[in-house]
C-alpha cells in the first residue's frame, strides 16, 4: 500500500450535509480496503475565483493509505459526486 492525501472543496451546506459528504468518502475508501490516517477539516474558506457559481467552499484534506485501484475509485466518484467542487489526490514520497 501506498500513503496518499487527498484535497477537496465541497460546496458550502450546512454542517450536517458536509460532514456526510465527508464520511462517504472516508467510507469508500476503508470499504475498499484503504486506511485512513488523519483528516484535516480547513473549513469554509473564500475560493481565488468562482466555481459552479460558488465563492465559498469547504476544504477538506484526507491521509490514507490505499492501494492503486482504491484511488482510481475514489478520483471516478469525486469526479461525478455533485457536492465536489474541486479535488486533487497525490501520492506522498517515501
Amino acid at each position: 500500500m501506498n500513503n496518499y492525501e487527498v484535497m477537496y472543496i465541497i460546496k458550502t451546506m450546512d454542517e450536517e450535509a458536509t460532514n456526510a459528504v465527508i464520511s462517504k468518502f472516508e467510507a469508500l475508501i476503508t470499504n475498499n480496503g484503504g486506511t485512513v490516517e488523519k483528516i484535516d477539516r480547513w473549513g469554509k474558506k473564500r475560493l481565488a475565483y468562482e466555481i459552479n457559481d460558488c465563492l465559498e467552499g469547504f476544504y477538506c484534506l484526507v491521509h490514507f493509505a490505499a492501494e492503486a485501484a482504491v484511488v482510481t475509485e475514489l478520483d471516478r466518484v469525486m469526479k461525478i459526486t455533485d457536492e465536489i467542487l474541486r479535488h486533487m489526490i497525490i501520492r506522498k514520497g517515501e
